[in-house]
């Protein structure tokens, strides 16, 4: 046990060990409460002496929440050495974070997110006191859970830390290879002697790596066997990355460095923030300094990014699941753009369901004001064309080929490779249950969509059916009207054009009867059995009782307790014989679990994913074809009724013009027919005379406003020209 005036520590209580310091968790004397401690080792005091100290006083300086925090410097009770007292952080660094299982290709995106927010917020700490640290990497970034249980990461080990001014530059070499800047790498790892200087930005570069490392699981650099095998490739990758590059792996020995601008399919954040965060990449990713971001730029870049709210957005035809990044402030016609950009999917031809709903956007509406969404619950986008279903992208790692023979070192990395791989199984696993969970919940939607847009036809025609039967009866009658008149040579032409309206009306019905049939047969999709049921979804693909995802998980934990012990194996460096033989029975049982795992994933997710999507295509090519019948019927309808109203506006004309050419006969210079009874004669020729004699003027109301005087009557009014003008005392009213 070691201990200061206040502090006390056990030597076998490590935390970290660097090249200069070892970290101890200690105690508080008197308050029993946790502390790292930082004890400097004899290396360290060979340095000179302002460089001893340059770590005392570059946290002394600091004072932010994601910078680990110096709560004293004291000396060591033997050794008389200064030694730092710092926060604790339980949960270890970002690298820890990394090595586990679940993250072995990349954090979730939420994590990610606060990794990106807590550096870069620490990072411009640093800056405000023109501070560069010189030794950014995973391994150098704590990690602590906060009030609100979510992680917050912060910066530590300041021991290659100093003060920096914008334009001023170092020679002195500090970090690790891995995420060395190339000219760095070149005097540092190469041991080739140039006269560069480095500057602040060095720290960008390593940054850089860091994200990718965060973002993807691996370095983003990587010659054949490893960077630390193969330094001479390594250097060469760093150095002759192409523009925009984000990444370059050689795959064999003297291979070919494959290239790459964009993240591989493994990668665990959506598209939407990739295709944010991959040009930050590219431009600090950059081994000439001068075509490098500054600082303030890098700044305001992943200010933008992390000040953007996201709404999550499924788009049905396609299957897939899209994290939208916008500004609150940004409105409805930008979202719709953005969305264009992601699906491929016009503004104009976008429509949107929320939670069952129709959603209408008005286009400078704020995404503010957007309902809250989340990867369970997002807006669902349907197409009015028809579009390619996508589904989830997804890669199946190939199992690595296990050698029989026993190696410590093998069998940790074999063990490390299958519980990456199964963590990637487990996490795709839950992502193709959610994704045929939303098809599910989206084709649900869409029937009561598709239902409710029937229902609405359905008036419609039932409206356009109402308006042609009452202009037919009302054609009728002014015909027979006609045809009296025509008897004393008072009208032809008239009579001629009724005939010819009666016709188009009589048109219009029969038309009414093969729409009739379509809507029969779009209603027949909805019985038990039906195309346009949501049966299917139930018969095919996984479901959350299955439980496959969670069966996955227990894989998982066991092969990653295997994991553990094999690297404690690997530290032994040598076993009892009881102990080997444990360790060769892990070994068959982490090969046996990761078997089951991928055959469970392969034969019952995977397999059972594509089959539901291939049935969903189906659908939705269906529900497609339906729909556009039904949006058809609408543009016939609102044709139907337009011709209709003008149909009947031509009619009342007549009838107004009529009673005008009936005077003559009402005065007895005409005599009626045969085949018109006295009833008849009396009603057509009272209502003329009423026409004509009063001053009222025959109103026709719009469908729409029309008011029902009983079952399947329609009422029309007259209304006085003037105000004064009576009948008995009375104004008029005339239905029928």
């Amino acid at each position: 046990m070691q201990s200061t005036a206040n502090y006390l520590w056990m030597m076998s209580d490590l935390l970290g060990q660097g090249a200069t310091a070892n970290v101890y968790r200690g105690r508080h004397k008197k308050t029993g409460d946790l502390y790292a401690v930082k004890v400097f080792n004899n290396l360290s005091f060979l340095r000179p002496l302002d460089v001893q100290m340059r770590e005392f006083e570059v946290l002394k300086k600091l004072n932010h929440k994601n910078i680990v925090k110096l709560f004293a410097v004291e000396e060591e009770s033997n050794t008389r050495h200064k030694v730092l007292v710092m926060e604790y952080c339980p949960c270890g660094s970002l690298y820890t974070v990394l090595e586990e299982p679940t993250n072995a290709y990349g954090l979730p995106e939420d994590e990610f997110l606060i990794v990106l927010q807590d550096v870069v917020a620490g990072m411009n700490h640093l800056r405000e006191y023109g501070i560069v640290h010189r030794d950014i990497k995973p391994g150098n970034i704590m990690r602590v859970i906060g009030e609100d249980g979510r992680s917050v990461y912060k910066l530590t080990d300041f021991g290659a830390a100093r003060e920096l001014e914008d334009d001023e530059q170092f020679v002195s070499l500090y970090g690790t290879e891995e995420y060395l800047h190339p000219d760095m790498y070149e005097r540092a790892v190469l041991r080739k002697d140039h006269q560069k200087k480095y500057g602040a930005t060095v720290d960008l570069w390593s940054i850089g790596v860091t994200f990718y490392h965060a973002a993807i699981g691996s370095l983003p650099f990587r010659p054949f066997e490893g960077p630390r095998r193969n330094k001479e490739v390594m250097y060469k990758i760093i150095t002759e990355k192409p523009s925009g590059a984000i990444s370059g792996h050689q795959k064999s020995e003297n291979g070919k460095i494959e290239w790459s601008s964009e993240m591989p399919i493994s990668c665990s954040l959506s598209k939407g923030l990739q295709s944010l965060l991959t040009p930050v990449l590219a431009n600090i990713l950059e081994a000439d300094q001068e075509k490098c971001w500054g600082f303030d730029q890098f700044f305001a870049e992943t200010s933008d990014i992390l000040h953007r709210i996201v709404v999550y957005v499924f788009s049905l035809q396609q299957a897939t699941l899209h994290h939208i990044y916008i500004h609150a402030y940004n409105t409805a016609n930008l979202f719709q753009e953005l969305l264009f950009r992601r699906t491929n999917i016009t503004p104009s031809h976008q429509d949107f369901l929320y939670e069952g709903r129709h959603l209408v956007f008005d286009p400078i509406q704020q995404a503010q004001t957007f309902p809250k969404t989340s990867r369970e619950n997002p807006i669902m986008l349907l197409s009015r064309d028809p579009v390619n279903t996508v589904g989830l992208l997804f890669e199946d790692p190939s199992p690595p080929k296990v050698q029989p023979r026993y190696d410590l070192d093998l069998d940790a990395s074999y063990a490390k490779t299958f519980a990456g791989d199964v963590g990637y199984l487990w996490k795709t696993s839950d992502s193709l249950l959610l994704y045929q969970e939303l098809v599910r919940k989206g084709v649900r939607g869409l029937i009561e969509l598709i239902r409710d847009e029937y229902s609405e036809k359905a008036h419609k025609k039932t409206e356009v059916i109402h308006m042609c039967n009452y202009c037919s009866q009302t054609l009728e009658r002014t015909e027979q009207l006609c045809e009296v008149l025509m008897q004393g040579n008072l009208l032809s032409a008239e009579c001629e054009e009724i005939r010819d309206t009666r016709k188009k009306v009589m048109r219009l019905s029969g038309s009414l009867g093969s729409m009739e049939q379509t809507l029969q047969d779009i209603s027949s999709m909805f019985l038990p059995g039906g195309s346009l049921t949501d049966t299917w979804t139930q018969q095919v693909g996984t479901h959350p009782e299955d439980r496959n995802v969670e069966r996955i998980k227990v894989l998982l934990d066991a092969i990653s307790s295997i994991y553990q012990q094999f690297k404690k194996d690997k530290a032994e460096r040598r076993l009892p014989y009881n102990e080997e033989q444990i360790h060769k029975f892990d070994k068959q049982k982490l090969v046996l679990q990761a078997t089951k795992a991928r055959a469970l994933f392969t034969d019952e997710c995977a397999m059972k994913y594509r089959l539901f999507i291939s049935k969903s295509e189906e659908w939705m090519k269906k529900f497609h074809h339906v729909r556009k019948h039904l949006l058809s019927l609408t543009g016939q309808f609102s044709s139907m009724e337009q011709e209709v109203t003008l149909l009947m506006q031509r009619v009342y004309q007549l009838l107004e013009l009529l009673p005008q050419k009936m005077v003559p006969m009402t005065s007895g210079g005409i005599k009626p027919q045969a085949y018109l009874s006295p009833n008849t004669l009396v009603e057509m020729t009272l209502g003329a005379a009423l026409c004509t004699a009063l001053p009222w003027k025959p109103l026709f109301l719009p469908l729409q406003k029309r008011h029902l005087v009983a079952k399947n009557e329609f009422a029309f009014s007259f209304r006085p020209t003037r105000k004064d003008q009576q009948v008995d005392g009375q104004y008029a009213n005339v239905s029928c």
